[in-house]
């Protein structure tokens, strides 16, 4: 197979409802979406990096560089590699590209690549800051309602014991919840944390900043709550780190932050050889993206639901044709060749917002 061109598309995909993190608010998904054309067809690969350098060092714009400047023309010479350190999103894009033509030809899913049993994936629905307690208990509502497995809720520091305290008081104990912090907190507030153990949380996802792993294994031996780890995680050598300083007990597996699929397939191993519950985050996806991390998501060592809700919680119209929850709350493993989706290119036209094609 010979890669001919390799086209960097900049995408504006307005978000269905802004959200907010605390790295920042996004309303529009500024994504970088990578294609590779082949003598055999076409393959797409989706970065997972923001706009800003808020939630990793990567940023949208930084990646588009580094494709168009390293990654494009290895691929164009038929190299077998590039030495580029770090930049993994970057890295993940160009992967899932190829992948996805590679496997089209073969005839096989990505999925059945990476070793995926399932063929239907339980998804949560993640609910950003809303700015007040009673918006959020009506999001909350409406997720619930519409069949998510659980609910994952955005937490900081002076934001927290209330809104729990509300979302246990309306809905109960029979809602799966979890946290997230986005590391805000300090080992300071090691006591703090410990509160949130009365309301029966799911996990309190990287509470911590990133590279605090020796305070991530400190808070764990004190509260009761599982501790998840996001961020600090870009590999499976630091899967093993920090499962080994007990910093962790569940891991959130990203493919784009981790450097890409087969990457993310190794963290996975490393989880299911310690037997430690893994899932698969989310960056708030196109389809493209999503249909890519549904395969990983399929893998049999991901046991709690995945970030990677229905397309109509993202956007009012997606990349691709929508991903649809089912009455049990599950999304299916795309099973066509590749990825499994193609873009809906009238739809892409109409978001797109630059073209760069790369030749030799």
């Amino acid at each position: 197979m010979r890669v001919e061109e390799v086209e960097l598309r900049r995408v504006a995909l307005p978000l269905a409802t802004p959200f907010r993190t605390a790295a920042g608010t996004t309303s529009v998904r500024d994504l970088l979406l990578v294609r590779v054309g082949t003598d055999e067809g076409d393959g797409w690969g989706e970065c997972a990096a923001l706009g800003e350098p808020g939630y990793t060092a990567e940023y949208v714009e930084g990646a588009h560089a580094v494709i168009e400047r390293y990654f494009a023309p290895a691929l164009l010479a038929g190299a077998a590699g590039v030495r580029v350190v770090g930049h993994h999103m970057a890295r993940a894009a160009v992967e899932g590209a190829v992948l996805d033509v590679s496997l089209r030809a073969e005839g096989r899913s990505l999925a059945e690549f990476l070793g995926a049993t399932q063929q239907r994936v339980a998804v949560g629905a993640a609910i950003g800051f809303t700015g007040s307690v009673p918006d959020l208990l009506d999001r909350m509502g409406t997720a619930v309602a519409s069949g998510y497995r659980r609910v994952k809720l955005k937490i900081e520091p002076g934001w927290d014991v209330e809104p729990l305290a509300a979302v246990r008081d309306r809905f109960g104990d029979g809602v799966q919840v979890q946290v997230d912090a986005n590391g805000s907190y300090t080992r300071d507030h090691v006591e703090h944390l410990a509160s949130l153990d009365r309301f029966g949380l799911v996990l309190v996802e990287q509470p911590l900043p990133a590279r605090d792993l020796l305070g991530h294994a400190a808070l764990a031996r004190r509260i009761a709550t599982p501790v998840c780890l996001d961020e600090s995680i870009e590999s499976a050598d630091d899967a093993l780190v920090a499962l080994e300083l007990g910093a962790c007990s569940v891991v959130n597996i990203k493919p784009g932050r981790v450097g890409g699929y087969r990457e993310a397939r190794r963290v996975h191993d490393v989880c299911v050889e310690r037997g430690v519950p893994a899932w698969c985050g989310g960056m708030l996806e196109s389809g493209i993206g999503r249909a890519a991390a549904l395969a990983v998501a399929a893998l049999p060592g991901f046991t709690l639901p995945a970030d990677l809700a229905a397309s109509d919680r993202y956007y009012a119209e997606d990349l691709t044709e929508p991903f649809v929850l089912d009455a049990e709350g599950n999304l299916a493993v795309p099973t066509g060749p590749g990825i499994g989706v193609t873009p809906r290119l009238d739809v892409l036209d109409a978001v797109t917002t630059s073209v760069v094609r790369i030749q030799p």
